[in-house]
């Protein structure tokens, strides 16, 4: 099977193009497994399938590490952008792409032939704790979870819960998120009674009302160097909460990206590069995925 590693700000998955290569639909998770493993495999934060569509100009297909399925990716889906451009799938710089959240818009940037990078059209962020979902005691599930204090685990947070395609709660912090315990708190968070479909969860230092440190423990993948639905929702918090503007750069630990909310449309727009550390090929006998 042929492959291609990506990544967005140091969040990278394996890409594979299905028009060519095939991939039997039940093997999909523990083939996302067993590559994703960083010692015994390619070693990914998971694996994306780039598929031909009748619905967008191309369809992200994303499988998590541990093999679950997610919605949507901000940092995988300008690699996809850049995948079908450099390989010449497709010839424009706007490309729609289908995804679990529905259809993404992308404006490619580009140098000669390769795309470097893009803006998408992330949507409306989800407020509604049932779409989340979310589920406070005694929390009013028609009102949106803003700074809402909450226990988990004996720990007490104020949380602002935020979809974008995939569940995110954001907790700012006064203490250096670069001294944080994340592999601790971060799967007590995620698997919170409050989340029933289990939860990103992003740790946030302010630096200014532009400005924003972010650490993320991704739901399926653990600690990643990025998350781009990570950072509209930590913006999108950031806003409602009176932290920040609308307009933030984020600085993540692989990297940064710039985030808009806008006022006028609604839609949050995200900003980045997109990068390819190398082409394989990997036989899949001892791996599952061939049709």
């Amino acid at each position: 099977m042929k492959f291609t590693k990506m990544h967005g700000c140091g969040n990278d998955y394996i890409y594979v193009y299905t028009a060519t290569e095939q991939v039997r639909n039940e093997d999909k998770p523990s083939l996302a497994v067993k590559l994703s493993d960083r010692h015994k495999g390619v070693g990914s934060d998971g694996l994306i399938f780039i598929n031909p569509t009748d619905k967008a100009d191309f369809e992200m297909e994303m499988y998590n590490s541990d093999g679950s399925k997610s919605a949507m990716c901000g940092n995988g889906i300008r690699c996809v952008g850049k995948y079908v451009y450099d390989h010449k799938l497709t010839d424009k710089t706007t490309v729609e792409i289908l995804t679990g959240a529905g259809v993404k818009r992308l404006e490619l940037k580009t140098e000669g032939d390769k795309a470097v990078g893009a803006t998408v059209n992330m949507g409306e962020p989800i407020l509604s704790p049932a779409k989340i979902p979310a589920v406070i005691e005694g929390h009013d599930d028609k009102e949106p979870i803003v700074s809402v204090p909450v226990e988990m685990n004996g720990n007490k947070y104020n949380i602002t819960c935020v979809s974008v395609g995939n569940p995110h709660c954001v907790i700012f912090m006064d203490e250096d998120i670069r001294e944080l315990d994340i592999s601790t708190i971060g799967p007590l968070i995620e698997h919170s009674v409050i989340f029933p479909e289990r939860v990103n969860v992003e740790f946030i230092n302010v630096h200014d009302r532009n400005h924003i440190s972010m650490r993320v423990w991704e739901r399926g993948a653990g600690e990643t160097l990025a998350c781009g639905t990570g950072a509209c929702a930590s913006v999108t918090a950031g806003v409602l909460g009176g932290y920040t503007d609308r307009n933030v750069k984020v600085s993540l630990l692989g990297g940064e990206l710039d985030i808009e909310w806008n006022e006028a449309d609604g839609c949050i727009y995200m900003t980045g590069a997109a990068e390819t550390v190398f082409e394989g090929e990997i036989s899949t006998d001892n791996f599952g995925g061939n049709k």
